[in-house]
């Protein structure tokens, strides 16, 4: 029983910790922004750059932060928000990026793609005519991950 118990409290704790540490992450993720006049925290911008060009796309000028969106899907109404969006108008694209600060990249990655899917769906009754994809960044080893290309019919 006490191991029991012991081991609830240490799942508990570590949840609790990956859960602030992820907030932490994603306030100081909200301010970064390359492009002609850069801002936020140095090491953040660093770290992005040192990823390449892909990843360096999510944090241009014209991207967007914590972005609202909201409608229905399969007769529910959905509300989400999305760490980062970038619309390009001149490529008819949309490229969605989030980020999730979990080490273990199987343990909810059905969740996860979900929650991406949602996404997608929502951005398609904006943008129809757009070809829309969605990726997560792993914070843990700074991995940007396809997870559904603009190719796919979702």
């Amino acid at each position: 029983m006490t191991n029991q118990l012991n081991d609830f409290i240490a799942r508990h704790e570590s949840e609790k910790f990956a859960t602030e540490a992820g907030l932490v992450m994603h306030a100081k993720l909200q301010h970064v922004h390359l492009g002609d006049n850069p801002c936020g925290d140095k090491d953040l911008i660093d770290k992005i750059i040192s990823c390449g060009d892909k990843l360096k796309y999510f944090f241009t000028d014209n991207s967007k932060t914590e972005v609202p969106i909201a409608g229905m899907l399969d007769g529910r109404f959905i509300s989400r928000r999305i760490d980062r969006l970038v619309v390009d108008d001149t490529t008819k694209t949309v490229r969605v990026l989030d980020y999730k600060t979990d080490v273990d990249t199987e343990n909810f990655r059905a969740k996860y793609v979900a929650q991406l899917r949602e996404y997608v769906q929502l951005l398609k009754q904006i943008y129809p005519d757009y070809k829309i994809s969605a990726h997560i960044l792993w914070l843990h080893n700074w991995a940007l991950e396809d997870i559904i290309n603009a190719k796919e019919k979702k």
